[in-house]
């Protein structure tokens, strides 16, 4: 499929951001796929440039989708997306679906093992491979008083709008993971953003 000359494909062009904020108040569409565009614009990818000049139509969109998700909506999972990836937490914009079965992959700070850390309908626990064995381990999650940063942002938002199993995700995602195979504990959202949070210029 051909593009328009200065568009890169797959990625909704800077061109069209403006209008889908517009339309984005009243339509579903819109929100989605002006909160795609953000999370896709910017990363390793090399994209981050099509934001460069569009810092009015993202803040414009970031009010939109507080004053949304205050609404209680049915599209909440992908407006909440679409307010991180507008607060530039593009590393959490993608990897968040909503604490069904969420799977996130880290590594131990301690010893270096692959840890996959499962938050949804298959438990809350880290979980690993000791040979032919398969360990899990319980998560720890945070307190509310205890979040900080993008942590207590996160989880403030989704109490405030009657969201629990985010909340409760969050809390446990912003919380600690024992390792199974060395027992070491350490903070799951801080590997995980040192490792998957892009750089942008």
């Amino acid at each position: 499929m051909a593009t328009r000359p200065g568009t890169r494909p797959g990625v909704p062009g800077r061109f069209r951001l403006s209008h889908l904020v517009r339309l984005a108040p009243r339509s579903a569409g819109a929100r989605a796929l002006a909160g795609k565009t953000l999370e896709r614009a910017a990363g390793r990818h090399g994209c981050d440039d099509l934001l460069a000049d569009r810092a009015d139509a993202v803040r414009e969109f970031r009010d939109v989708l507080d004053r949304h998700l205050r609404s209680r909506p049915a599209d909440c999972p992908v407006c909440f997306r679409a307010l991180l990836a507008a607060e530039e937490e593009y590393h959490w914009a993608n990897a968040l679906e909503g604490f069904t079965d969420d799977v996130h992959h880290v590594d131990c700070p301690h010893c270096g093992t692959g840890v996959m850390i499962v938050i949804g309908g298959f438990g809350r626990c880290s979980q690993a491979r000791d040979g032919n064995e398969e360990i899990r381990r319980d998560l720890r999650p945070a307190a509310a008083d205890e979040l900080t940063g993008t942590g207590r942002w996160m989880h403030r938002i989704t109490v405030r709008d009657g969201q629990e199993t985010l909340a409760d995700g969050i809390a446990h995602l912003f919380g600690k993971a024992e390792c199974p195979c060395c027992a070491g504990v350490f903070g799951i959202a801080d590997e995980y953003t040192a490792a998957n949070r892009p750089v942008t210029r």
